[in-house]
């Protein structure tokens, strides 16, 4: 098998050349444009989804190929095929996967099914390219198809005022956001005179105090903080995740926030440890731990007030980026391990959240926590799944969740194979967090097997969301007890990272 594997990437390489190692993107790309075509002919939108769906599973495909043969490549000197972009371009995949696969069944994605899906692999795609890319220019236009098409998604859901809403704070927001980010960029570029992410890495060390190159930093920051809804930079999230559609919620809380992740770590980590000697590092650690702490615990604690569901799981996501937010402190290499296997264990954890709502949305059920009241009875199978999805959240063991906190809060402990108590408030601040979390997640469980249902009638869930259901509670219990291979997969990511 290896040897098959060995010989068709070779002919990859061989055919495409240096553009084989953005094949992956390309592809995906070719989905999105072919999506409102492929409407426009058929007017069926499950044969759309198919054929996306089918697209990026030749994506999926071509990465690990690539992943299983190539250790490094390059194309065009802006993108980088690598174990870390890689790495999040399966994940960004896997996402739309569950999306794609939900998608048909739900009433508010089918009357546009050309745009939606078209949408879908646009952004995609976008991620893609912002993982693998090695240049702030290319991340900054990666992003901006990301950010453009995730406006227009969730304003897709026409009929409802609340997407309209949603879909105007998300544009303003993110303008701002550009705005940052690209002052942010302006200011490094002036500074460095080079927008190649390796050479301001190795321009870095030379540079004394540079007030410049500090305000380029924090721009980033604010921008990319948008992104991935760290606070105080938080404020669309809930109002979008609840205005959207309900797959569309899964899909920038689960996909999105990872890109913002993605670009974060391939940008400050090659500032301030690549081929550096820690100028400013230290300093913009404790931002970073500090933004971390804040996030994770404004999170926490106003999701304990929301009576509307998807609200919930959008501050529960604030807090999760605040988790992931460790590694950005620490800066290590065992962190960021911890923080990329989050990164998965959050896809099947808030991901099968996003879908059960979802179906009960489309099967007649409210958004309200108050309407789950006795679903245990009415949809039993559906409930355990999202116990088994909340508490995972949580953090109870043996499910993923907990697998993957032990790991990203221990990289806050041991730093460099040794204890350390530099960042031992910061880990303790997260495990207070995510104690706190189980009280609203335990009310969600509460009302599911406790009180008694308004009415007694059976809740019917279509077949594609029981069958993404139960690939998330796969998810979650393989990732929690035999998380070592996806681990080795994050650590070698980690390493890359290191290396760019």
């Amino acid at each position: 098998m290896a040897e098959i594997f060995d010989s068709l990437a070779t002919t990859l390489v061989d055919t495409f050349k240096e553009a084989t190692f953005v094949l992956p993107e390309l592809i995906v790309l070719i989905a999105a444009l072919i999506a409102p075509l492929v409407f426009y002919l058929t007017k069926n939108g499950k044969i759309v989804a198919a054929v996306s769906f089918a697209l990026i599973a030749v994506s999926a495909l071509v990465t690990m190929l690539l992943m299983h043969t190539v250790t490094y490549g390059v194309a065009a000197s802006m993108f980088e095929f690598d174990a870390f972009s890689s790495l999040m371009m399966l994940l960004f995949m896997a996402v739309a996967f569950l999306t794609i696969m939900v998608s048909p069944c739900h009433v508010e994605t089918t009357k546009h099914a050309g745009e939606y899906y078209a949408l879908i692999c646009a952004i995609v795609a976008g991620m893609m390219f912002a993982a693998s890319a090695a240049n702030l220019l290319a991340i900054f236009i990666s992003v901006e198809v990301v950010s453009i098409s995730s406006y227009a998604l969730v304003a897709l859901k026409k009929n409802d005022p609340r997407a309209s809403e949603a879909a105007v704070k998300y544009l303003i927001i993110g303008a701002f956001s550009t705005a940052l980010t690209l002052f942010g960029m302006s200011m490094i570029f002036g500074v460095t005179g080079t927008l190649d992410i390796a050479e301001i890495s190795a321009i870095v060390p030379t540079m004394a105090a540079n007030w410049a190159f500090i305000v380029g930093c924090i721009g980033m920051i604010a921008g990319y903080g948008f992104k991935i809804a760290a606070v105080p930079f938080h404020s669309w999230a809930p109002d979008v995740y609840e205005g959207a559609s309900t797959p569309v919620s899964g899909f920038l809380a689960t996909a999105s926030k990872k890109m913002g992740f993605a670009v974060l770590f391939k940008i400050f980590f090659a500032l301030f440890i690549i081929g550096s000697t820690g100028v400013f590092t230290l300093e913009f650690q404790y931002v970073f731990a500090i933004i971390a702490a804040i996030t994770m615990t404004v999170g926490n604690v106003v999701a304990i007030s929301q009576s509307n569901i998807k609200r919930m799981l959008a501050y529960s996501s604030v807090a999760q980026a605040g988790y992931i937010m460790i590694a950005l402190a620490v800066m290590s290499q065992y962190a960021t391990t911890g923080a990329l296997f989050h990164m998965f264990t959050h896809v099947v954890m808030k991901g099968g959240a996003f879908i059960i709502v979802a179906a009960l949305i489309t099967a007649g059920l409210g958004e309200k926590i108050e309407d789950y009241k006795g679903l245990a009875k009415r949809a039993p199978l559906v409930a355990a799944a999202m116990m088994l999805f909340l508490f995972s959240l949580a953090g109870i063991p043996p499910l993923a969740g907990f697998t993957s906190k032990f790991v990203l809060f221990s990289g806050a402990i041991f730093v460099n194979g040794a204890v350390s108590m530099q960042w031992m408030w910061l880990a303790l601040i997260a495990v207070l967090n995510s104690a706190i979390s189980l009280y609203y997640y335990a009310r969600v469980v509460k009302a599911m097997y406790i009180e008694k249902p308004a009415c007694e009638d059976k809740v019917s869930v279509p077949k594609p969301f029981m069958v993404a259901i139960l690939l998330c509670v796969i998810g979650v219990i393989v990732l929690g007890v035999y998380p070592e291979y996806l681990i080795d997969l994050c650590s070698k990511a980690a390493t890359a990272l290191w290396l760019l």
